[in-house]
């Protein structure tokens, strides 16, 4: 997967002032579009279209010191507008185009990326692969933006908002694997970008001919294979450690990639306080 990132960065390069198909570079590269943004977002920290957004702007900027038409300059950089192209110049730079021809800078420059694979030897991965036929998700669900980093807020107003005799109900509800309780992120934007809507699922998995009961909202899940990594120390903070080093160490290490589907997670066990828990993260894989 390293390599394949940084021939796609070689490619970004050669083509930044080309519409860009991500789909037909990925497929040239022998992976899909979905694996390659999701992998890319996870290593480099910014999504795909930020980093050619950054790169683009930062080499633009060099023929705005120039003394070409501006528009002639934003129409090559795939721009309709001397205003488009100023908003996009602007959110690197911080200034205009104008203003930077004047001044001559400031200049913020997004550098070519390089990945390098640096194996550490020191943390043990528990993971198994499992093929599970069509289920279906029920529980209840909505539509909350993406937080990487520490409890979301809004998750946790929606579990809030859930009467205390519903989560009971659930659980009784639950019939197959992912058992118990679970918390399902779904719709997540390929990119991963920070602040994103996504749709978050509170429920449990049943089997595809169990019925939805009223009341309830659904997701209905194709059969397929799926990574299971086991968890355990603080939460959340060991099980986004743990979907961070999913990018970082397993994909690249082994002959599977992220396709389509929800990501689940599911609490095996926990502290009376919930500061410590021991869960399981459901990842929907196939064969690279």
């Amino acid at each position: 997967m390293i390599a394949e990132l940084n021939r796609l960065v070689a490619l970004v390069e050669d083509h930044l002032t080309d519409d860009l198909d991500v789909a037909s570079m990925a497929s040239g590269l022998g992976t899909t579009e979905y694996h390659l943004r999701r992998m890319f977002s996870s290593l480099a920290g910014m999504p795909l279209s930020e980093y050619v957004r950054r790169r683009r702007m930062t080499v633009a900027a060099a023929d705005v010191l120039g003394e070409g038409d501006l528009l002639g300059i934003a129409v090559r950089y795939g721009y309709g507008s001397t205003e488009a192209f100023g908003r996009a110049f602007r959110s690197v730079h911080g200034v205009r185009p104008s203003d930077m021809r004047r001044d001559g800078g400031p200049l913020r420059t997004q550098p070519q990326i390089r990945f390098r694979l640096t194996v550490e030897g020191n943390t043990t991965m528990d993971a198994r692969i499992t093929d599970r036929p069509d289920f279906r998700l029920i529980g209840y669900a909505a539509r909350v933006p993406l937080i990487h980093e520490g409890i979301n807020p809004h998750i946790h107003a929606h579990i809030a908002s859930i009467p205390a005799q519903e989560h009971s109900r659930l659980k009784e509800l639950s019939n197959t694997e992912p058992a118990g309780l679970l918390q399902v992120s779904a719709d997540v934007d390929p990119d991963y970008t920070e602040g994103s809507d996504l749709t978050y699922l509170h429920g449990v998995a049943v089997t595809e001919d169990t019925g939805v009961p009223d009341g309830l909202d659904a997701m209905e899940v194709p059969a397929g294979t799926w990574a299971v990594f086991r968890t355990e120390g603080h939460y959340p903070a060991a099980l986004q450690s743990a979907w961070a080093a999913t990018a970082t160490e397993w994909f690249p290490s082994h002959p599977w990639r992220l396709r389509p589907g929800p990501s689940i997670v599911t609490i095996l066990d926990r502290s009376d306080d919930f500061s410590t828990a021991t869960s399981e993260l459901w990842l929907p894989v196939e064969r690279a």
